[in-house]
């Protein structure tokens, strides 16, 4: 599974792209203005950071104006991936611009029905957001499974670019299903990396070591 960076911080991702756990990178317009930058130039920074598809938002509504700001966006850099809603005019976008050879990443996908939609508008990812789901008292990663198992039923090439991961837990449980992207907060990445008991087995190792009186350089 493909971990995808969701923030705007490009300091989080600098310290992340030398650690192979960064295949791509995630924004949306609230991680832009918590930034406080201009878009265009937060995301052109962003991509020459990873080499990695790195999705960039419109905020339009209306489908003349989303195709014009998903023009302008792609045009920063080779590896954006516009990100538009999943409403009608997001789908006609999405439809025009996967046709033009833009990458599209469909968002706010609570549905397996509108999973199906996005893959046949030709959108490169569809991002079921989970965490949201389980917040109104759904299981988020029922979700996941439906649309994994859609997708394999008809090849589409649309993956399933699991959203609203707020623990390890959902990471775990996207693996399992087959999700081929999970993107999370730098946070949660650091997180999968800790285990109390690799904790105490370096602390029992080095205690050792450090009877030795040896150094290996």
């Amino acid at each position: 599974m493909k971990f995808f960076v969701d923030t705007a911080d490009v300091t989080e991702l600098r310290a992340l792209a030398g650690t192979g756990l960064m295949d791509g990178v995630t924004t949306n317009p609230s991680l832009i203005a918590k930034s406080g930058r201009k878009m265009s130039e937060v995301i052109a920074e962003i991509c020459s950071i990873t080499d990695g598809p790195v999705s960039a938002e419109v905020t339009a509504t209306d489908h003349e104006t989303m195709l014009k700001e998903g023009r302008y966006l792609r045009a920063i850099a080779e590896n954006v991936a516009v990100k538009v809603p999943l409403t009608e005019a997001g789908l006609r976008t999405c439809k025009v611009l996967s046709d033009e050879g833009t990458l599209v990443n469909v968002t706010l996908c609570f549905s397996a029905n509108q999973a199906l939609l996005a893959a046949k508008a030709g959108a490169a990812f569809i991002s079921p957001f989970v965490g949201r789901l389980d917040d109104i008292g759904y299981d988020g990663m029922d979700l996941i499974a439906d649309v994994v198992q859609i997708y394999g039923n008809y090849d589409f090439r649309t993956e399933v670019l699991v959203a609203s991961i707020r623990h390890p837990v959902h990471v775990l449980q996207a693996a399992k299903l087959g999700a081929h992207v999970g993107t999370m907060p730098p946070g949660v990445i650091k997180a999968l990396i800790k285990h109390p008991l690799t904790d105490k087995g370096l602390e029992a190792f080095l205690a050792d070591w450090a009877k030795t009186g040896q150094s290996i350089l």
